[in-house]
């Protein structure tokens, strides 16, 4: 068979069910063979790096799921390197395949011709410009290996064109994946952490993303409750309790973070971080994140322990295979009657998380973006999956939307392109059918991969989007002010084909419609509800994206800190009565 054959026949075997991709004259070989293997699905992007972020949602909705995309030679390899960026920065395997100028004419300017390897390196796992046909096979089956080995992450394939045309043996039916590693926590190493964790007062664990990577929440759980340790979820790691949970304590950070869950951080003394990376918009200012309290880290890539501050311990391991071990040893030590009783602890993690609360309840026109969020959380139950990236909207949308199950807050967290939204979503509805999508843009993120709704389309895949508008680059002009300006961030303009904008400019709704979707506008907060109801009736009717723009007052500063965490500039009114945020969590206690 072709090289390209086996290369297809190899997707199959590792499980691989579904593609994203843009075909193209270098690459068409591959795709000859996609089409005449069969058993891949494959979703037509509207653009290469949208396939890419496709790629990426489709990977993080399931466990087990790797994400592929496809594109042809030169410019569709560096539309991918954002993709990459994204998914070696969030530590999700996804595979990009390209196709390739002939071997003979690589290094000779020709048409499409760039060394995509070398351009990729920095934002894989690796990145291959395969030369000798007969090592197809080979580098297919070791990509896998490495996405699934170790901290997971994406891998680049370059397929020259008479590479995939030329004939190899290859027998499909004796193939078999090769075996990931992974590093493994000790018994001895686990017992030091929960020694540990036993002579402190103030407990907490730090969630990360590396726990759903691992498909490990409900260990989390389990050990949190045998413990009685309350849980901080990192914004990667949100979803692996339920908000609601007793143990979870909110999240900490500079931006995606609640008011109870820095403060309850900061009366802490020791914190067991797994799966997590110390991220600078979790932490904020070192001295302030660490000063007073102990810490064990335990993260399955080696280097990544001592990286951004040296913790008081660290464990190399899988946070699946280390939570099996620090379950065993918590269970034994609870029937020894040797665990401490943190009950006083977790109930005051409560407490603050009661009296400390960002108001949600605006009636004012245009629309505050809280109020959004507030009758979001009213709309869309706890099956919701929500797909996000950046912006004022993400930040907002992570302070007072509630996730309730791992996987279900899918946010690009280290990279953080615009764009990335619309593609992610479609890829995770891909991945998952039947749990409702709902995906949360700013105007500009919105706008950046707008094309891609013509892919939901096209391939009947409804969810709903959710586009709170100001017509501004609303993070980037609450971070000018620190420079005193607000320079080349406005949006708006008065667009002479819809007067009746006024100064919001794009018009999203006729664009929405104009590429197959569906679209609602709403003017006024006590619209918002109504709006997403119909929203998900109009999805499921006509099995397509459905927009829901809401028309937003052009400036709202939202609750953020510049330095640490415990100096976050409440710019809005917070809560000071349960009319304020209805919809918390917890009743405001006052």
């Amino acid at each position: 068979m072709t090289a390209a054959r086996a290369a297809v026949e190899i997707l199959k075997r590792e499980g691989v069910t579904n593609a994203f991709g843009v075909p193209g004259a270098a690459i068409n070989p591959f795709y000859a063979a996609l089409k005449g293997a069969g058993g891949i699905d494959h979703t037509l992007a509207r653009h290469v790096e949208g396939a890419s972020h496709m790629a990426e949602g489709y990977t993080r909705a399931n466990p087990g799921n790797i994400g592929v995309c496809i594109g042809t030679s030169g410019p569709a390899g560096t539309d991918m390197i954002t993709g990459l960026y994204s998914a070696i920065g969030d530590s999700i395997p996804i595979l990009c395949i390209t196709g390739q100028a002939p071997t003979a004419v690589i290094q000779k300017e020709d048409f499409q011709a760039v060394d995509i390897a070398s351009i990729a390196k920095p934002v894989a796992k690796a990145a291959t410009t395969v030369m000798e046909a007969a090592q197809v096979p080979g580098v297919f089956q070791q990509a896998f290996h490495l996405m699934r080995s170790g901290r997971p992450g994406p891998v680049l394939i370059d397929l020259p064109i008479d590479v995939q045309l030329t004939e190899i043996e290859f027998d499909p039916e004796t193939y078999e994946p090769l075996p990931a590693f992974k590093p493994t926590a000790t018994r001895a190493q686990v017992e030091k952490a929960i020694t540990l964790l036993n002579e402190s007062e103030r407990p907490l664990i730090v969630a990360g993303g590396g726990i759903i990577n691992a498909d490990a929440s409900e260990l989390l759980v389990e050990f949190a409750e045998l413990t009685g340790t309350p849980v901080i979820p990192t914004l990667m790691g949100w979803g692996i309790l339920a908000d609601d949970h007793e143990l979870n304590a909110g999240m900490v950070g500079l931006q995606t973070s609640h008011r109870y869950g820095n403060a309850n951080f900061l009366e802490s003394d020791f914190v067991l971080g797994i799966g997590n990376r110390w991220a600078n918009r979790h932490t904020g200012k070192l001295d302030v994140y660490t000063q007073g309290r102990k810490f064990v880290h335990v993260d399955i890539e080696p280097t990544q322990i001592g990286k951004i501050f040296a913790p008081d311990y660290g464990i190399a391991s899988d946070a699946k295979a280390a939570l099996e071990l620090f379950v065993e040893v918590a269970k034994e030590l609870k029937a020894a009657g040797k665990l401490p009783d943190r009950s006083d602890w977790a109930a005051s993690t409560q407490e603050r998380k009661a009296e400390l609360q960002r108001r949600t309840h605006f009636d004012n026109v245009p629309m505050k973006p809280q109020r959004v969020y507030e009758e979001m959380n009213k709309a869309f139950g706890p099956e919701t999956r929500y797909v996000t990236t950046i912006g004022l909207s993400q930040i907002a949308g992570a302070q007072m939307l509630h996730v309730y199950k791992p996987r279900h807050w899918i946010n690009c967290g280290q990279a953080g392109p615009l764009g990335w939204t619309i593609p992610a979503a479609l890829g995770v509805a891909t991945a998952d059918p039947e749990t409702p999508v709902v995906a949360l843009s700013g105007d500009y993120d919105f706008q950046f991969m707008i094309e891609e709704l013509a892919v939901g389309a096209q391939h009947r895949i409804p969810y709903v989007h959710v586009l709170v508008n100001n017509a501004y680059l609303g993070l980037i002009r609450q971070a000018q002010r620190n420079l005193d300006i607000n320079f080349q961030v406005n949006l708006e303009f008065e667009n002479i084909n819809s007067p009746e904008l006024g100064v919001y400019g794009v018009d999203h709704v006729k664009v929405a419609e104009g590429l197959g979707c569906k679209a609602i506008r709403v003017t006024e907060p006590d619209q918002l509800l109504a709006a997403f109801e119909e929203a998900k009736k109009l999805a499921a009717e006509y099995r397509v994206p459905v927009v829901v723009e809401a028309i937003l007052e052009r400036i709202t500063n939202i609750s953020m800190s510049g330095s640490d965490i415990a100096s976050v500039n409440e710019w809005e009114e917070i809560a000071t009565e349960p009319g304020h945020a209805p919809t918390a969590i917890k009743p405001l206690k006052v």
